[in-house]
């Protein structure tokens, strides 16, 4: 693996993600899963531009905004963005018209992982490989009764959230809403899940989904929900808060602030 010093000198903001991350072991390994996840991600990008299914199109140009301010890769970020506004506005002309732009930059963001994760000697550069391990969606068995339910469709939201309290608590993980409903109907009568963190924008059962169930189950004092979206605007915090929800963070989050809103949310179970 090359020296974090390649990154930089590509215009990578390094600064911003180790402030998120906190330090390089963490970035390599999340750096690695966004390499790995990233060829299906562009292959579901492709498949709903092609349809013209913009809600589709908006969640997965949203969740690879995310990933990319997670690891510093701030013009692809932006670019992601952008697509996100104008999919969720349903403006197919503007996707259609700086598509190639977006398709443009991720061939750049991706020829530069590969570089920095397989372009130069590891030991010439003083690094050692660095060992990752999927995050399925299911239940870490741990010698703890209290679980995190972690929903999100980020692999690089996962995988930071479990580097933080793997060593604590029982984590399980969902990658869309339909997965999330199904844990929590596992976990409805043993009281077992002690907090929620719910992205609102899932493929398949959106998080708003998710919310209603919780609701209609009357089941947000058992299982408390703090929300963890990228998305800021008014209407859905508005939307969201409607619901009995803790608290609402924005990605990216840094350490010190995910593990302040885990405390809160945990305290509030019941």
């Amino acid at each position: 693996m090359r020296s974090i010093e390649y990154l930089k000198s590509k215009g990578v903001d390094i600064n911003h993600a180790l402030e998120l991350l906190g330090d390089i072991d963490t970035y390599n390994d999340t750096i690695l899963e966004f390499q790995k996840g990233l060829e299906e991600k562009v292959r579901l990008i492709e498949e709903y531009y092609q349809r013209a299914d913009m809600p589709n199109y908006a969640i997965y140009v949203h969740s690879l905004k995310s990933d990319c301010k997670y690891l510093g890769f701030m013009k692809l970020a932006d670019i992601a963005y952008q697509h996100e506004l104008e999919s969720k506005a349903n403006h197919y002309a503007f996707v259609k018209q700086y598509y190639s732009t977006l398709l443009d930059e991720i061939k750049h963001v991706k020829g530069m992982t590969n570089e920095y994760i397989y372009g130069a000697d590891i030991e010439e550069e003083g690094f050692t490989p660095v060992n990752v391990t999927t995050i399925d969606s299911e239940v870490e068995t741990l010698n703890t009764e209290d679980i995190i339910l972690v929903a999100d469709d980020s692999e690089v939201i996962r995988i930071f959230v479990k580097k933080i309290f793997d060593a604590n608590y029982e984590l399980s993980f969902a990658s869309n809403g339909e997965e999330a409903l199904n844990i929590i109907k596992e976990h409805e009568k043993d009281g077992k899940i002690k907090a929620i963190l719910l992205d609102l924008n899932m493929p398949k059962v959106d998080g708003f989904a998710v919310l209603e169930y919780l609701n209609q189950a009357d089941l947000f004092l058992k299982m408390p929900v703090t929300i963890i979206s990228g998305d800021s605007s008014t209407e859905a915090i508005h939307k969201a808060f409607t619901y009995p929800i803790v608290d609402m963070i924005n990605k990216p989050f840094s350490e010190q602030k995910i593990k302040e809103v885990v405390e809160k949310t945990i305290s509030y179970s019941k």
